[in-house]
């Protein structure tokens, strides 16, 4: 028995699924233009796909599995469920204008011609917010459609924000931001589910890795207490002896958000020699 999971062909999001599948201990040989690989030692086949014909596939039961960005998942509207958000290919949905066009909110999007490539999810937005638009679906390029006098909006994905500037144009609304998430076809047999839960919960455990660093410091005793209370830890700081009396070796793993904030922190507490270390694997 064998889970079949769908990825991207090629680009940024192929890449960055592959390196996960690897960081979850599955050995997947991804040569060039293969339609099609099996790992070596999981349970599983691997297909290279186009990203708009992920979750079909996934629905009609050719793959059982797919890696697939947010909004894809949402535009193409296909009874598939989400099991994991991955944590990567971040970006965000967003309405742009003209620089030069005054803008007061998202009232201002009503009657205007917008053009997207999220045709779904545009509509669904305007809906919500008892709007109306010409609505002009386009593949590819969408940022150039108010220069070309084809729309006075546009909707598109947002990275950086680097190709609206170029294009004269500027953000105005997000509608959805979005990432990377495993999805699966609701027919799983129990055996194919068993497999599911192995995959997530090692993909669980890359990604809580990835939020958290490993910190060892030394602390003078007289101290200890208040470093402690720093320090959450996964339950609680592990606190050795130095062979330097009066010293105790404090060990523990900090969440990436407030890592900064605590650093500083322990400093002004008294903590010294402070070593930060990445984790590969974090299992709870």
């Amino acid at each position: 028995m064998k889970l079949r999971i769908a990825i991207q062909k090629s680009g940024r999001l192929h890449d960055d699924s592959i390196k996960l599948l690897k960081e979850c201990g599955i050995d997947i040989n991804n040569g060039v233009n293969k339609l099609k690989t099996e790992a070596s030692n999981f349970p599983l086949e691997v297909f290279f796909l186009r990203d708009d014909d992920i979750p079909q596939y996934v629905e009609d039961g050719v793959a059982d599995l797919g890696i697939v960005g947010e909004n894809v998942v949402l535009e193409k509207n296909r009874p598939v469920r989400t099991v994991e958000k991955l944590g990567f290919g971040k970006c965000r949905l967003s309405l742009a204008v003209s620089k030069s066009v005054e803008y007061n909110g998202v009232k201002d999007m009503d009657k205007l011609r917008i053009a997207t490539s999220y045709p779904v999810i545009l509509e669904k937005f305007l809906q919500e917010h008892g709007l109306t638009a010409d609505i002009h679906e386009i593949s590819g390029s969408v940022e150039i459609a108010p220069g070309i006098g084809l729309a006075d909006a546009i909707c598109d994905l947002v990275s950086s924000g680097s190709t609206l500037f170029m294009n004269g144009l500027k953000e105005v609304e997000v509608i959805l931001k979005s990432e990377a998430v495993l999805i699966s076809n609701g027919s799983l047999t129990p055996e194919q589910e068993a497999i599911l839960r192995k995959l997530q919960f090692r993909i669980q455990a890359v990604k809580k890795a990835k939020n958290n660093k490993y910190i060892l410091l030394n602390a003078p005793n007289d101290k200890l207490k208040e470093i402690i209370s720093l320090l959450p830890g996964m339950k609680s700081p592990t606190v050795l002896p130095l062979a330097e009396e009066g010293w105790s070796s404090v060990h523990s793993v900090l969440d990436e958000n407030d890592f900064w904030d605590i650093i500083e922190s322990l400093k002004d507490a008294g903590a010294q020699g402070i070593l930060v270390v990445p984790i590969e694997k974090m299992i709870i």
